[in-house]
């Protein structure tokens, strides 16, 4: 039986290690952590249950699908309930509830922008097809070469695609309203571009959101990490916890194992595992960088100084020991200059001036995140990925900034029913998850970084070593994490075939 090596327990690691397991491997799982997850991990903490990263469920298909290669159902594992509203959003002048019900959504478009409603069912009717070519074909490609791609469908359909005009000049064709527009535009905030520099294929994410709908897993997001792990494990994949890779092992250019550190105790023991193949899915610089010898890297620094990084963030974790009034499980606060903050994040890189900011209430849907009578709340503010002076100074400042917008704008004191509050920034993602300049959702999903423009999945130097995750192929979010496990347990497979 051939033996593989995953190093990291993300959701592509965990994918990666079910697919392989699943294909008759003997799969073990290196994590530094004492539990699994990576960047999705859990934090429970006097009483409070938060989800660390992400906290969004969209494309629900994909999830579904996931549990389907094995047999199972994904209702086996945990339950779902769509949300309604959708999400909230806040403008300066006023707030609207986003329907989760399309005719409902329809009349709020109507009524913001007339004769909307038919150029969004116009809209979405292109953004469909990107969808069902992006999910169930884009994707599942490799990025090893370009004649992955000499597929008719993809072909014949790629001015349908839209891969060479922006999203926001696409947004623009169909909408006049400003807030509108900003709707349309924001779930393409976190990949790492404005809108006029990210492929309009990404009106994609718009299909997925109203039509697909925004859901909740019973528990909470790590509750799907936690179920893939009870899969994995039912699979045969055995995982290490607390222990921190510190070397890749080579031989003649060909992977032969890992050296780990085993934290037990206040003890540090040295271990070490021999495998036919690895694959890394912690983070690409970091594994090419740190573990592995420069003549066996596949990139040069300067390859990665030149690369479109997806933002870092600041991120809060705050409980209050009372209910909110005016909230909904997730609310995007738009009431500063939109524009402005992506270009500081993007272009200019600095510090946000006036930053946007979401915030997730998961105590409104699920009572288990808190304490009786008290309040959950997940604070998110996008900023540049590899700034300087990231300090609790600096995250307060920040803190104090967008509590009191947010007091304003709910109508409720928070501040003073604060009674938990944690900070995590670039430095703990750097620290906790080896992030290359501190970033939180990977590479930016530019056209110049798209498919086989991103860090290939198999590495150009050792020929049994493989990468899964945000930062290769397909890209950085929950559902393409999954399918990037999936699609690299195939080329692992297909090497050894071969």
């Amino acid at each position: 039986m051939k033996k593989a090596i995953i190093i990291g327990s993300g959701f592509s690691g965990i994918s990666t290690a079910s697919f392989l397991a699943k294909n008759g491997w003997d799969v073990t799982v290196i994590e530094k952590h004492n539990m699994p997850g990576g960047r999705a991990r859990q934090l429970k903490d006097e009483g409070f249950v938060f989800d660390m990263g992400p906290s969004w469920y969209w494309m629900p298909g994909v999830f579904e699908r996931y549990f389907q290669c094995f047999g199972k159902k994904r209702s086996e594992y945990y339950s779902l309930k769509r949300l309604d509203p959708s999400y909230k959003i806040f403008w300066k002048d006023e707030a609207f509830e986003i329907p989760a019900d399309y005719e409902e959504l329809k009349n709020l478009f109507e009524k913001i922008e007339k004769g909307s409603s038919e150029k969004l069912n116009q809209y979405l009717e292109q953004a469909a097809y990107k969808f069902e070519v992006g999910i169930n074909k884009l994707v599942q490609k490799p990025g090893q070469s370009l004649r992955e791609f000499l597929d008719w469908d993809l072909i014949k359909g790629v001015w349908k695609l839209d891969v060479f005009s922006s999203i926001q000049s696409h947004v623009r064709k169909y909408f006049k309203s400003e807030k509108l527009r900003q709707l349309l535009e924001f779930p393409v905030l976190f990949l790492g571009a404005l809108p006029k520099d990210i492929p309009a294929l990404y009106s994609l994410m718009n299909f997925a959101d109203i039509k697909g709908g925004t859901w909740y897993p019973e528990n909470g997001m790590y509750s799907i990490v936690n179920e893939m792990y009870v899969l994995a494990k039912e699979l045969g994949v055995k995982f290490k916890f607390n222990e921190n890779v510190t070397a890749i092992n080579t031989k003649a250019n060909c992977a032969i194992g890992i050296t780990s550190e085993l934290y037990d105790n206040g003890q540090t023991i040295i271990k070490n595992y021999n495998s036919d193949v690895i694959v890394a899915t912690a983070d690409y610089h970091f594994v090419e960088t740190k573990l592995l010898p420069a003549k066996l890297r596949s990139y040069k620094e300067s390859y990665w100084n030149k690369k479109v990084l997806a933002p870092g963030c600041l991120l809060y974790y705050v409980g209050l020991n009372k209910k909110l009034k005016n909230i909904t499980h997730h609310s995007l606060f738009f009431d500063v200059d939109f524009e402005k903050h992506g270009t500081e994040i993007y272009i200019t890189k600095k510090w946000p001036s006036e930053p946007l900011f979401y915030v997730c209430t998961p105590s409104v849907t699920d009572k288990s995140v808190a304490p009786d009578g008290c309040e959950n709340l997940f604070f998110l503010i996008p900023v540049a990925a590899g700034l300087p002076g990231d300090t609790e100074t600096l995250r307060e400042e920040y803190f104090k900034k967008i509590i009191k917008r947010f007091e304003k704008y709910i109508g409720e004191e928070v501040t003073n029913y604060i009674v938990y509050k944690k900070t995590f920034g670039p430095e703990e993602f750097v620290n906790e998850y080896n992030a290359f300049k501190g970033n939180a959702y990977g590479l930016a999903n530019t056209l110049m970084q798209t498919a086989v423009l991103k860090p290939s999945c198999r590495s150009k130097k050792v020929k049994n070593l493989f990468y899964a995750g945000q930062l290769t192929v397909p890209g950085p979010g929950v559902p393409p994490s999954l399918i990037s496990g999936e699609v690299v347990a195939k080329e692992v497979v297909k090497h050894f075939n071969s």
